[in-house]
């Protein structure tokens, strides 16, 4: 009888796959990397597959293969130009190769019901940034979290919050950017999100 209950609440998340942001490297602090392996197993135990820049090094390696070795499907997309550089050793789950970066974006979007950011560069950077800006023209209404580790994230959050004081982003759309600490906390918020254009 446990067991049942447990398994029907694995599978209650309203979303099928997830689109991970994050960097090709593990970062200095071994929080990061450690945050990597927990999102993962967090997506394996609520049954969510996985979509991802296609890596197998830094913090994207992490959180694929603990997505991967937890049983669920990944689906990396990389441009065929950075294969050599991002992908060392054996591929993790399916990989798909594309022409550029505006089509590794456009993919990732395509098959996933929402957007996490880890740590990460200039790279996760701009393509966190794409999400809250496609959410915010209305191209897409799924929710775009933000995995604070170590408060990473907070000067990139002031940064907003200043755009938002000086009339620069619409303080409803401030509520695009769902940020937490950890990521049961940060699923368990992006499953009741509402957030609409």
């Amino acid at each position: 009888m446990m067991e049942v209950q447990a398994k029907e609440t694995k599978s209650s998340s309203r979303f099928r796959r997830i689109c991970v942001f994050c960097g090709s490297s593990p970062g200095k602090k071994p929080s990061y990397q450690l945050a990597a392996v927990q999102l993962g197993h967090e997506l394996v135990e609520r049954n969510i597959d996985l979509v991802y820049g296609g890596g197998s090094i830094g913090l994207m390696g992490l959180v694929s293969q603990a997505v991967f070795n937890g049983g669920r499907h990944v689906l990396g997309v990389i441009p065929k130009t950075l294969m050599p550089r991002e992908i060392t050793g054996e591929t993790i789950g399916e990989v798909r190769a594309v022409s550029g970066m505006h089509q590794r974006k456009a993919e990732m979007a395509r098959h996933a019901d929402a957007f996490i950011a880890l740590p990460g560069g200039y790279g996760t950077l701009e393509e966190l940034l794409e999400a809250i800006t496609w959410a915010q023209l209305g191209i897409h209404n799924k929710p775009v979290g933000l995995l604070n580790i170590d408060g990473y994230y907070n000067c990139l959050l002031s940064f907003i919050d200043k755009a938002v004081e000086e009339g620069f982003i619409d303080p409803a759309a401030r509520n695009i950017i769902i940020s937490a600490q950890t990521s049961h906390e940060l699923l368990s918020k992006l499953e009741v999100c509402t957030w609409t254009t």
